[in-house]
């Protein structure tokens, strides 16, 4: 499958955290811990994993799923991909599902378009890495970051929401771990310690 056409932009840096065209800022949302998380059915860029397009109920596993809003430019994702990697692997031992979105604008980010995002998979990515072309994913999600987790209940009910821990470009710096955290909570049958932090990384990067 053809991504759209595509050109690089040249006035913005590539991993600003400020986007003139992101519809939100901060932790004010509709889509919170406790909300349904809404469907999808977005193509798979990774040929390994999955299926050529994936829904929802596709990526839940008994225990759950992750989905992630990531790409392929942004520094934050860049420096966190081992640790992306990771928890990709602690969720699928934990019988949960783990799918990564890309909902950047192609366009204006070339590096995020779908043949980038084909090349990035077939590097050794472990999981189905989805292409929200329309942003209609990341808008009803309200998705604000890359990267941005959300941990969902086999109920599709969203338990966790933020970050995967506080120093995503630099894990030496890290010092918390609540997504790692919030897994063991689920699995486990208790209430997620923490259910909701802010995410740290680039915006999203909007369609004009």
């Amino acid at each position: 499958m053809q991504g759209p056409a595509h050109g690089q932009r040249k006035d913005s840096p590539a991993g600003g955290l400020n986007h003139p065209h992101s519809p939100r800022t901060g932790m004010s949302s509709l889509m919170e811990p406790g909300s349904v998380a809404p469907t999808f059915n977005l193509p798979n860029a990774n040929a390994g994993v999955g299926q050529d397009s994936m829904t929802l109920a596709d990526a839940m596993g008994e225990n759950g799923l992750i989905v992630a809003f990531t790409c392929n430019h942004c520094p934050y994702v860049v420096g966190s991909e081992p640790r992306i990697e990771g928890i990709a692997e602690k969720a699928r031992a934990s019988g949960m599902g783990f799918v990564g979105i890309n909902s950047n604008d192609p366009v204006m980010y070339e590096a995020d378009s779908w043949d980038n995002m084909v090349k990035r998979a077939a590097k050794g990515m472990t999981y189905p890495y989805l292409h929200d072309d329309s942003q209609e994913i990341a808008t009803s999600y309200d998705a604000e970051r890359t990267p941005e987790f959300y941990l969902i209940g086999p109920d599709s009910k969203i338990e966790y929401r933020g970050r995967l821990d506080d120093s995503p470009r630099d894990p030496s710096h890290a010092r918390t771990s609540e997504l790692s955290d919030a897994i063991e909570d689920l699995v486990s049958g208790k209430k997620v310690r923490v259910p909701r932090t802010e995410s740290i990384g680039c915006s999203v990067k909007w369609k004009n």
